[in-house]
């Protein structure tokens, strides 16, 4: 069961009572509706509108509600073209709601430029005035005035969150200034996600009787189990996604046979492969690491878990935390060095045994010559005394991952001189993507069959990284036909526009169940198929067959919630809003009460790599809400300098300096990056996450500077000025 067998959601005719209250366009389109001289002309109107924009049945039957004025989540598969009735739907709402505003918001910045260029603007740009703002487009920093000027803006939520919060006059945006939001992957709408944040606002001013509030028009292929196993607890998490949105959810009923005829299923197969007989480059890997376990003295109270896992991983995590806590250097780089060697084993579980060997490289090369006492000689020199041993296995084609031969299996199936095909490859990571494409473009069988493969990983900064228009280029490739295999992380799963494929291969690959379902609706081409490649009994072959229980359970959760009666669904939405307004106070508290747990001067930071201290807590300032800078000009003296940082995007106030790290000795523990402050302040822009903290309590760790236990002071661009530059008095 799945969006296609959906029971029909709740009666039409007890619509009115599940509206939000204090809707300002709501009440004025159920008027129109209501009150003309002959309804039913009305909504035949809207019917044949809805026949001329090219709408499926099954897409009408979805966007009734919404039409109606009604916060409703939309629920159709992958493919089912659930952007295109929100486009229709934003048509009806500025043809007939008064000052209509419609916004857009996507959670990731390519979604911007790809809903405007291929929904948005086509259908609505002749009539109305449309605007795409990302991170990366001027228009963010006068978005107050967009929202203003514009009949639609398509955003990311982070966008939008921050106007909501900018209390700036060209930058700061209502919800009220909002007639109707549109939600798209709505089902991220949860925990700390911008959705949410921007979905709490709308709840505490619904709950306190605040208006006018925006129709809510959410978008999802899956709102998933939310982790959970059983009926009761799925239908709970559904129930949240609704509160969280204020929404009903519906999906199609009466034209479920559409649906299937229009957005097929692909055929799905588990392409499963017996463990090779004998891995003596893996078995030389754990041999290398049980050295390190009696080198490094390992807790008697804390035994490691199997080598090779991820249970594995989060062990010797948590080991070289310990390390740092407890003053032991052997401890902590042990475990540094003994995840780099798991990491290897994983990729040569799933990749060729040359991957495996060349991350473990590539880790060496950068540690050779950054020893700093007894332990790093020894990690190092256990590396290299093996390293002969280690190329000559992993170049031994008698124990190759027979998963590889099975995936080429997969593929040459699907491709072949004159065949035209088109796939898109899954797997774990950015590094994944290259070995898998370095491995096409040397596979002679793979090339003889015409597969023309790229990679596609999501956006950021780095060696592994795509640029924003890298990703374009790449999919529009795919899209004409130069490319005709993606290999992908899961940036692929969802959103982005590409064109119906004939394969679609997971590999490697321990996902959700929406993630899972992300993917299938990629294989969308007649007879196209869907192929699972792994180990027979493994984990990935285990964690699909639970995705295909939770993607039953999650339909049959969505069919109990639009079973319920509206006045119970309603009690039941209020309930979950009002604990949840009352959770994020209590949550606030326990933030604001951590925060101030130590003074900032009572805190040291060290490098997490050799120990030093090199800064004090108060030497921190916080620019913008965002950035963590170290102000104190001594600072200086513990950091050196190196590559200039390159970011594909600008920003308003600053830009990227060069990269900066540990000047202790050989230690060149990288730090974070300076950072250039209205062309003027060059300050040291760290991450938290690669020191440690010397509390009165003792020392910690933490990932990210809201983790830390002590408050930052804003910076003060005018006392920077006035303490650097005091002769511009």
């Amino acid at each position: 069961m799945s969006a296609y067998s959906s029971v029909f959601p709740l009666s039409l005719q007890n619509e009115q009572s599940l509206k939000p209250p204090r809707h300002r366009h709501c009440a004025v389109t159920v008027h129109k509706l209501k009150n003309t001289a002959d309804d039913s002309s009305q909504l035949t109107g809207a019917k044949c509108g809805m026949a001329d924009f090219g709408l499926y049945s099954y897409q009408e039957e979805v966007v009734e509600r919404a039409l109606q004025g009604e916060n409703v989540v939309i629920w159709l598969p992958t493919g089912g073209g659930k952007t295109r009735a929100a486009v229709y739907v934003a048509k009806r709402h500025l043809e007939t709601a008064p000052q209509a505003k419609v916004v857009v918001l996507v959670n990731k910045v390519h979604l911007v430029d790809q809903h405007y260029t291929k929904e948005f603007k086509p259908r609505l740009g002749r009539n109305y005035t449309l605007v795409p703002v990302s991170g990366e487009s001027e228009a963010k920093d006068f978005f107050g005035k967009v929202v203003q000027d514009s009949d639609v803006v398509i955003c990311t939520a982070q966008i939008l969150y921050n106007a909501l919060t900018n209390a700036e006059e060209t930058k700061h945006v209502e919800l009220s200034d909002i007639t109707l939001l549109i939600v798209d992957e709505c089902h991220h709408t949860h925990k700390e996600s911008a959705y949410n944040k921007i979905m709490r606002c709308y709840v505490v001013k619904k709950l306190r009787g605040e208006g006018p509030l925006p129709q809510i028009l959410g978008l999802t292929a899956s709102p998933g189990t939310g982790g959970a196993k059983t009926l009761e607890k799925a239908v709970e998490h559904v129930l949240q996604i609704c509160a969280n949105l204020d929404s009903a959810i519906v999906s199609t009923r009466n034209c479920a046979p559409e649906l299937k005829e229009k957005v097929p299923r692909p055929k799905k197969t588990f392409d499963i492969v017996e463990d090779r007989p004998e891995d003596p480059f893996g078995n030389h890997l754990r041999a290398m690491m049980h050295a390190i376990h009696e080198y490094m003295n390992l807790p008697s109270d804390f035994p490691l878990r199997e080598c090779g896992t991820q249970e594995y991983e989060a062990d010797v995590v948590i080991l070289e935390q310990r390390g740092v806590r407890e003053d032991n250097r052997r401890l902590a780089q042990c475990a540094l060095h003994l995840r780099k060697y798991n990491d290897a084993l994983l990729v040569n579980d799933t990749l060729r045994m040359m991957d495996a060997y060349g991350s473990l490289d590539d880790f060496y090369a950068t540690k050779s010559t950054a020893a700093i006492d007894g332990t790093d000689h020894f990690l190092v020199g256990l590396f290299h005394d093996n390293q002969a041993d280690l190329r000559r296995l992993a170049r031994d084609a008698r124990y190759e991952n027979p998963k590889m031969a099975k995936l080429e299996s997969v593929l040459l199936k699907q491709f072949g001189p004159g065949v035209q095909s088109r796939g898109i490859l899954f797997c774990k990571t950015r590094k994944s993507t290259h070995c898998l494409n370095d491995w096409v473009l040397t596979n002679r069988a793979l090339q003889a069959a015409g597969i023309e493969a790229d990679i596609l990983t999501g956006a950021g900064n780095g060696i592994t990284y795509m640029t924003q228009r890298e990703q374009a280029d790449t999919i529009g490739s795919f899209r004409q036909g130069t490319l005709n295999l993606l290999i992908s992380t899961s940036v692929a799963e969802e959103g982005l526009d590409i064109p119906e494929c004939n394969l679609v291969v997971r590999y490697g690959l321990l996902t959700n169940e929406i993630a899972q379902q992300q993917a299938i609706g990629r294989a969308r081409a007649q007879d196209s198929q869907y192929s699972v490649v792994a180990l027979k009994g493994g984990r990935e072959e285990r964690r699909e067959i639970t995705n295909e229980y939770l993607e039953r359970l999650t339909a049959e959760a969505i069919a109990q919630v639009q079973g319920m009666g509206h006045r119970e669904f309603r009690r039941k939405i209020t309930d979950l809003q009002q604990q949840a307004v009352i959770n994020r106070r209590v949550a606030e508290s326990c933030e604001a009460e951590k925060r101030s747990r130590y003074s900032a001067a009572s805190i040291q930071l060290l490098c997490r790599n050799c120990f030093k201290s090199v800064a004090s807590g108060s030497d921190i300032k916080l620019i913008d809400n965002a950035h963590y800078v170290n102000v104190n000009p001594d600072f200086k003296k513990h950091y050196r300098v190196g590559v200039q940082v390159s970011l594909e995007k600008t920003f308003e106030d600053w830009e990227p300096g060069r990269i900066i790290s540990c000047n202790n000795g050989n230690c060149k523990m990288d730090w974070g990056f300076e950072l250039k402050y209205r062309e003027i302040a060059l300050l040291p822009n760290l991450a938290i996450r690669n020191f440690a903290l010397e509390t009165p309590d003792g020392r910690m760790t933490v990932k990210k500077w809201k983790n830390v236990l002590f408050t930052a002071e804003n910076f003060s661009f005018a006392q920077y000025c006035q303490d650097n530059f005091p002769d511009l008095d």
